[in-house]
C-alpha cells in the first residue's frame, strides 16, 4: 500500500496546481492587460511635447534699468508688461504696441506719472509705458526677419537708454510697430521688477 502513497500525492498536487491556475487565469490576464495599458499611458504622457518650454528657443532679450523711483510709474509698467507678456506674433503678421497695450486710462488701472511732451517732463496717465516700448524695440530690432514699420524717438536724453535707441508711444498717435517676416512665429515675454524691465523674444518651433 505504501508504494501507492507517493504517486497519489503527486497526482493530487498536480490536480490542485491545475485548478489554481484555471481559476486565477482570468485575473492574471486582466492584471497583465491593465499594467500594459498603464505603461502605455505613462509613456505617452512623458513623450507628449505639449509644453511651451520644449517648443521655444530664446533668440533675443533686452533689459533697461529703472532710474525713476515712482510707484505710479512702476504700476503702469507692470500693467503694460502683463498685456505684452505671452503675446504670440505669427509669421507674416504685424505687431502694434498701442493695439496690444491699449489706451492707458485710469479705468484700466493706469496712474499719473512722468511723460515727455515736446521735450518737457509732465504728468500723464500711462507714464512709464515708453520704457516698456523702448525695451521691446531693442529686443526685436536686430532679429533677422523682423522689420520695424513704425518707431518714434523722444528726442531727449532718457537715462535708461542711449539717445536714438528709444521708442516713444502715444495712444492713437505714435506707435511702435514691427512685422514678423522671419519665417517662424515668435513669442514675447515681458516683465518688470523694482529695478529693471526685461523683454525676451522666443522662436516657436511649429514642427
Amino acid at each position: 500500500m505504501k508504494k501507492y502513497i507517493l504517486p497519489i500525492i503527486v497526482v493530487v498536487a498536480f490536480i490542485v496546481l491545475l485548478a489554481y491556475f484555471y481559476f486565477n487565469k482570468f485575473d492574471f490576464n486582466n492584471r497583465i492587460s491593465y499594467n500594459t495599458q498603464k505603461l502605455g499611458t505613462e509613456n505617452l504622457n512623458n513623450n507628449n511635447p505639449t509644453t511651451s518650454v520644449e517648443s521655444e528657443k530664446e533668440i533675443s532679450n533686452f533689459t533697461t534699468k529703472i532710474i525713476d523711483k515712482d510707484d505710479n510709474r512702476d504700476i503702469n509698467m507692470k500693467i503694460t508688461c502683463n498685456k505684452i507678456n505671452n503675446f504670440i506674433l505669427k509669421n507674416g503678421e504685424e505687431f502694434s504696441f498701442n493695439k496690444v497695450a491699449g489706451n492707458p486710462t485710469p479705468d484700466r488701472g493706469y496712474k499719473e506719472a512722468g511723460i515727455i511732451v515736446n521735450g518737457e517732463l509732465e504728468k500723464g496717465y500711462g507714464g512709464g509705458n515708453c520704457q516698456v516700448s523702448t525695451t521691446l524695440y531693442n529686443a526685436v530690432r536686430k532679429i533677422d526677419g523682423i522689420k520695424i514699420t513704425e518707431r518714434h524717438e523722444h528726442g531727449v536724453e532718457l537715462g535708461y537708454i542711449e539717445k536714438g535707441k528709444d521708442s516713444t508711444v502715444v495712444y492713437d498717435s505714435l506707435d511702435l510697430k514691427f512685422k514678423n517676416n522671419s519665417g517662424y512665429d515668435i513669442k514675447l515675454y515681458a516683465s518688470t521688477t523694482n529695478t529693471r524691465v526685461t523683454v525676451k523674444v522666443m522662436k516657436i518651433d511649429n514642427t
